[in-house]
């Protein structure tokens, strides 16, 4: 290290000082919560596509014949 270079101070704590070991239970329920989010998520673009493809069925069933 060089007489220039920054040293940290004695008394600051790192701004991402998280707890260093998470409990099983812990990550267990934030991915259920993660994957479940993810999960409904991937279901509304279905249904929204779905539903995109299918909006012409009203118009069929009142459409009349070409007239001649």
């Amino acid at each position: 290290m060089q007489e220039g270079d920054a040293r940290p101070e004695p008394g600051c704590v790192a701004a991402n000082d998280n707890e260093p070991v998470l409990r099983a239970a812990q990550v267990d329920a934030a991915l259920t919560r993660i994957a479940r989010a993810i999960g409904r998520h991937i279901a509304r673009e279905h249904i929204r596509a779905r539903e995109a493809a299918n909006d012409n069925e009203s118009f069929a069933e009142n459409a009349r014949p070409p007239e001649r």
